[in-house]
């Protein structure tokens, strides 16, 4: 048997079953964010497309989904013990507000670039937050260390299959609301850092609309995953920093997100800066929502043509909206 037989037998990290617990989980607490559609985006692009509001979701971005599930399945004795995760923003403030919720401590290890509002609400929620340089310290390492010190639970980011699952529930609603309306899609479009966030909806969306296409949008500079589908193998990026789209910056995809896109993806798109505040211009100015640089990555690949939809039903995944003002106001200029 040959490699690509043996990777295509062997039994994925997630599954559809794992996906609708962690609906059943998160469903006191998560927003069933909407589907909106735009007929100004529908002219620009010559599909029909749907965008999956997670900028709307409880703590601005769907990183709360995987965060609750998470924390729900963790035993009672060691949730207990708190949790330490290490995020950029969006992952810490989904983890901080979720063991608000449980009633225990969080610890959230966070890059000193981390934009100022992410950084403050995740302290709203309670968190205590533990900067590092992004640059020169490796934040895992701090995260494992506060955990083996404290007996906390240390919850991923991206690759850990109860955080993939909640994510992935986002891609359960889309087909659930598409098929109510009696539409079946092509594509479907979301931001990657890690590949959490995809590996989940492609797990959901290939099982509900077999055939769908799945593609990740990346920062320029940052398109790791579509390089590892490409080479076959997971490789890295050579930068840490440089890109506006700050929660897209993860060194590689995980190893149990990569298991998942080999098998479920095709590759995808690299999005320039500029793109994306055009994208979330756009956003402001035709769907009156606000998405933050990274989670306008998969909007921004429509928008500047970098992929041929006409006539197609395409969905793209707003995955969140903690912008700063000064990301806004550019944004605002750009689509000007």
């Amino acid at each position: 048997m040959s490699v690509a037989e043996q990777r295509a037998s062997s039994p994925l990290p997630l599954t559809i079953e794992d996906v609708e617990a962690a609906a059943a989980r998160i469903a006191p607490m998560a927003v069933r964010t909407p589907l909106l559609s735009s007929v100004a985006l529908d002219m620009a692009t010559g599909a029909e497309v749907f965008v999956k509001a997670e900028c709307l979701q409880r703590t601005g971005s769907f990183k709360f989904r995987g965060a609750y599930n998470r924390l729900a399945m963790i035993p009672d004795a060691d949730r207990a013990r708190g949790v330490v995760a290490c995020s950029s923003g969006n992952h810490a403030q989904g983890v901080a507000e979720a063991a608000r919720l449980f009633g225990v401590p969080a610890t959230i290890v966070m890059p000193n670039d981390a934009p100022v509002i992410k950084r403050a609400r995740t302290e709203r929620s309670g968190a205590v937050v533990v900067p590092y340089d992004r640059v020169t310290e490796d934040r895992l390492a701090i995260a494992h260390e506060i955990a083996e010190r404290t007996g906390a639970t240390f919850i991923h980011p991206y690759d850990d299959p109860g955080v993939m699952a909640g994510q992935g529930t986002i891609g359960l609603e889309i087909a659930e609301d598409l098929a109510a309306k009696g539409i079946v899609a092509n594509r479907v479009i979301a931001p990657v850092s890690g590949g959490g966030l995809i590996a989940g909806i492609a797990t959901a969306m290939s099982e509900r609309m077999p055939g769908i296409i799945c593609q990740p949008a990346e920062p320029a500079g940052f398109d790791d995953l579509t390089r590892s589908l490409e080479a076959g193998e997971r490789v890295a990026n050579t930068a840490r920093s440089g890109s506006i789209a700050d929660a897209l910056l993860a060194d590689m995809p995980g190893v149990n997100t990569f298991a998942v896109h080999q098998r479920l993806l095709r590759p995808g798109f690299a999005i320039p800066d500029e793109a994306m505040l055009r994208a979330m211009g756009f956003a402001i100015n035709e769907l009156k929502v606000v998405g933050e640089p990274g989670g306008s990555v998969a909007l921004a690949a429509l928008l500047e043509g970098l992929v041929d939809v006409k006539g197609e039903t395409v969905v793209v995944v707003l995955s969140g909206g903690n912008a700063d003002p000064a990301h806004i106001k550019a944004a605002l200029d750009a689509a000007a």
